[in-house]
């Protein structure tokens, strides 16, 4: 049983990589970004966990500033992405608009949380 496990665990993961491998360079870069963005939101918490968190509004900042933009960044890959026939008609500079803008307003938002 756990040899059939690990033969389908192996053919997911090829499967899944001969996939990625197909997939277009711009979103290969969103997708590079969003992980950034969700390790330095890890890499805060666990500095939080061992150093403390004295200014904790300044915790939450950055953590919900990380987190904000990373899924500000899976809505673009969602926009840019030319199979999702949701968004066909929009073009990508205007997804790209979308996301500077919704990032200066997150980030306002997170200026002004940061007192």
């Amino acid at each position: 049983m756990a040899r059939t496990t690990s033969r389908d665990a192996q053919a997911l993961f090829q499967s899944l990589r001969s996939a990625y491998t197909a997939t277009p360079t711009s979103l290969k870069i969103i997708d590079l970004y969003v992980v950034f963005a969700v390790f330095t939101a890890i890499i805060q918490v666990v500095y939080m966990a061992i150093v403390g968190s004295f200014p904790f509004n300044s915790f939450l900042s950055g953590v919900l500033s990380c987190v904000g933009t990373a899924v500000l960044a899976v809505c673009l890959r969602i926009q840019v992405n030319k199979e999702n026939k949701e968004f066909k008609d929009l073009p990508p500079e205007r997804a790209f608009a979308d996301f500077v803008l919704c990032n200066l307003v997150l980030h306002l938002v997170i200026m002004n949380f940061l007192g």
